[in-house]
């Protein structure tokens, strides 16, 4: 167990060295949601006065549903750094080393925990500046953190796990783009669940991206459902393993066939 944390951390290491040598990753992976979050924000501010919406302010309903769309998207691209990988032989050239086989992929998914750590602060600090009031204070803001690192790292594990089976850059972002983009639409990020078409609110149940959403905004706002966020948490906490272990089976095809 020490072993395999410690080849787990190296390979954390490498991936954040790589990320010290090029900041300006995170700025420009920032630029969409930040966006989302201020022209949306002035866009459709004036919605809240619909009868039915659950916020008097919409920066505050808006900042989670950004915040968890931006770990998806983020988590989404983690396959794209595994290719690099399979290109370059880097990969290969592990297989034969004495690194723990499961530190190869835990690395990139401790790496991408981080990274979403990151932009989650950064978003939630963007959103108090632009006028987001938060009841439900530092603990609301930690289960945010915490939802959008299980966004995150499931998303990043099936990206990984994609890559590793198609291996074609091309054909990982045409699937990425066609499971994300869907579930950031089909969920609570921009509208209250109430005011959605009936056919959506029932598609939105089975969206993971929706579990994150409603336990952040609950666990955010003054009187939290902290059933709804432990209810939600654990969905999202079992989808994360179920595509943990689908990166893991992937990369074990992908070890037999080389």
């Amino acid at each position: 167990m020490t072993t395999a944390v410690s080849h787990s951390w190296h390979m954390t290491v490498r991936h954040l060295r790589f990320l010290s040598r090029q900041p300006w990753l995170i700025s420009i992976s920032l630029v969409q949601p930040i966006m989302w979050l201020l022209l949306f924000g002035q866009l459709f501010k004036r919605i809240t006065e619909i009868p039915g919406f659950g916020s008097t302010s919409y920066i505050t309903f808006l900042t989670p549903g950004v915040v968890v769309m931006t770990a998806l998207f983020s988590g989404g691209w983690a396959g794209m750094g595994m290719l690099s990988d399979l290109d370059r032989g880097v990969t290969d050239r592990l297989l034969v080393s004495p690194v723990r086989r499961g530190a190869i992929t835990s690395g990139m998914l401790a790496y991408q925990g981080i990274v979403s750590l990151a932009q989650t602060v950064i978003i939630v600090a963007l959103g108090l500046a632009a006028g987001a009031r938060f009841d439900g204070g530092a603990a609301g803001v930690a289960v945010l953190v915490a939802v959008a690192a299980l966004v995150s790292l499931a998303f990043a594990s099936l990206s990984i796990g994609l890559s590793l089976i198609l291996r074609k850059e091309e054909s990982v972002i045409a699937a990425v783009q066609f499971v994300a983009l869907p579930l950031t639409f089909l969920g609570a990020g921009f509208i209250d669940e109430r005011l959605m078409p009936g056919w959506i609110q029932t598609v939105s149940h089975y969206n993971p991206m929706n579990w994150a959403v409603l336990a952040g905004r609950s666990a955010l706002g003054g009187g939290a459902d902290w059933g709804l966020v432990a209810s939600r948490g654990g969905w999202l906490l079992a989808f994360t393993v179920a595509c943990a272990l689908f990166a893991t089976f992937a990369f074990r095809s992908y070890q037999r066939s080389v």
